[in-house]
Order: C-alpha cells, then sequence, then structure tokens
C-alpha cells in the first residue's frame, strides 16, 4: 500500500518503511488520530499504521493479507510474507509469485515451487467464508 505521509512535527521527512497494509488499515488508523479507537468495530482486519507514520517500533503486522473479488467469475488472492498467491478465476490454477524479486508480478513460480503452492492453498480455503451479501457467480 503505497503511501506518502506528511505531518509536520510528527513525521520525519525521507523516511521509508516495510510495513505492509491494504485499505481496510485506513479506518482504524484514522480512528487512532482523532482519538476514537474506542469507535472502530471489534473483529475488523484492520490495523492502525499510526506508529509507523511516527516512527515508533511497536507496529503490528499482518500475518497474511487477504482478497477476494467477486467480479468476472470471482477471483481471490493471498498474501504472506514475500509471497503473493493469486487465483483467477476462483476455479483456476494458482499463480504464486515472490514479491522479494518480482514485485510487478510478472514470473509465475508456481511450478517451481509446488509446497507453497500448497501452503497457500490450505491459508487461501480458510480464510474464505460465504456470506449472504456477496455471493460468487456459479
Amino acid at each position: 500500500m503505497p503511501t506518502i505521509a506528511c505531518w509536520p512535527g510528527h513525521t520525519i521527512t525521507g523516511t521509508e518503511s516495510d510495513y505492509v497494509g491494504a485499505f481496510w488499515d485506513v479506518l482504524p488508523t484514522f480512528a487512532e488520530l482523532a482519538g476514537a479507537s474506542d469507535k472502530v468495530p471489534q473483529g475488523i482486519d484492520g490495523i492502525s499504521f499510526v506508529p509507523t507514520l511516527l516512527g515508533r517500533a511497536n507496529q503490528k503486522k499482518h500475518d497474511e493479507l487477504y482478497w477476494v473479488f467477486y467480479e468476472r467469475g470471482g477471483a481471490r488472492a493471498l498474501r504472506a510474507g514475500d509471497w503473493k498467491a493469486v487465483q483467477q478465476p476462483m476455479k483456476a490454477a494458482i499463480e504464486i509469485y515472490d514479491l522479494c524479486n518480482d514485485i510487478g508480478e510478472k514470473d509465475n513460480v508456481a511450478a517451481k515451487h509446488p509446497d507453497i503452492v500448497e501452503t497457500m492453498r490450505k491459508r487461501l480455503d480458510s480464510a474464505f467464508t460465504t456470506t449472504e451479501q456477496w455471493k460468487l457467480p456459479k
């Protein structure tokens, strides 16, 4: 989640972070900045990245980030560390990308890493839950 932050007197100009976040981190972050952390619904996946903005060492991190898309046959993706699994459409073979060496996701290395494919498949399956609001196409 590339982010540029300028907050004179709080952020340090020119610093970089390796924090890996997603859009769902914005609500808890803004709530903390507004002094309203107690208003954030319990059980959401977001993590406040205020410690990163302020250069503190106590930043919580995601074990994994999971996405599911319901459009065009459905798709899902999971990032865990430097690995990203992509399945598009949902019934397709899982693609694996080594983001440490391939940030642009150009080289699917699934054939070279069947163990990573299986681990990521299990994580994808355990992260997926059905909901009445969103239905995958048949």
